[in-house]
């Protein structure tokens, strides 16, 4: 998500108040909230409504609190959702201890991600095409993906390029679910039966796939196939190095 144009932010700032190295007021009353307080409010928000419907005043709001209130916590809404984004992460899972070495240690933690992302599917928009602060949360799944990744003889790049295409598997099927509108995806598939059907000869190979239901909801688990074929890759390339 993108911030907004008018709203300017202090990287030393955004940092500080996301790794908690900001430093108390030292003047003025003693506060009545707390930032954590404020991170859960804006969380449960983003669940039932979305991240679209998080704004400072609506916080406050369900806080019974001024908007200028929130302010002596979170400078803004783009820190608030960097913060937001971190604890609803939480700390990396714990994959180290999964028996039988890389692949099974990086697949348990790409069920754990995807799991995340079902379950606060904002997280996708809040992390979407923008540079953003990352937290202490947000680092350790990183490092704990890498890690799983020490012992295989992949380089460092590769090791980090495994991370990425894991994660954007995961990504793009939070994108399909978030997307996904049941009612509306009958109608377009009856329409575009319809319009394959009267033109068959043109696209047969496509035709013929989907007679043999090529497009018919799968049996297994949306993440599984795409991860297998994933760590198959990766698999062949550990060999070969």
């Amino acid at each position: 998500m993108a911030r907004s144009k008018t709203e300017k932010r202090d990287p030393a700032t955004s940092l500080a108040l996301l790794w908690g190295e900001q430093e108390p007021p030292r003047r003025g009353p003693r506060p009545s909230l707390t930032t954590a307080r404020i991170v859960v409010v804006a969380i449960g928000i983003a669940d039932a409504e979305g991240l679209d419907a998080v704004s400072m005043q609506r916080v406050a709001a369900e806080l019974d609190v001024t908007t200028m209130a929130l302010y002596r916590y979170v400078p803004g809404k783009a820190d608030l959702v960097d913060l937001m984004v971190d604890a609803a992460l939480g700390p990396a899972a714990a994959v180290a201890d999964v028996p039988g070495g890389w692949r099974p240690q990086l697949a348990a933690w790409a069920r754990r991600s995807w799991g995340l992302y079902c379950r606060h599917p904002w997280i996708l928009t809040a992390t979407a095409m923008r540079r953003q602060a990352m937290g202490p949360n947000q680092l350790s799944w990183l490092d704990a993906a890498l890690a799983a990744l020490a012992g295989t003889g992949l380089s460092a790049a590769h090791r980090h390029h495994t991370v990425l295409l894991v994660i954007g598997h995961i990504r793009s099927l939070a994108q399909q679910r978030a997307d996904g509108d049941e009612q509306a995806d009958q109608e377009w598939n009856r329409l575009t039966a319809e319009l394959l059907e009267r033109h068959r000869d043109r696209f047969p190979a496509l035709t013929e796939a989907i007679a043999a239901g090529a497009f018919a909801p799968p049996d297994d688990d949306p993440l599984d196939f795409g991860l297998e074929r994933i760590l198959d890759g990766v698999a062949a390339l550990i060999e070969r190095s």
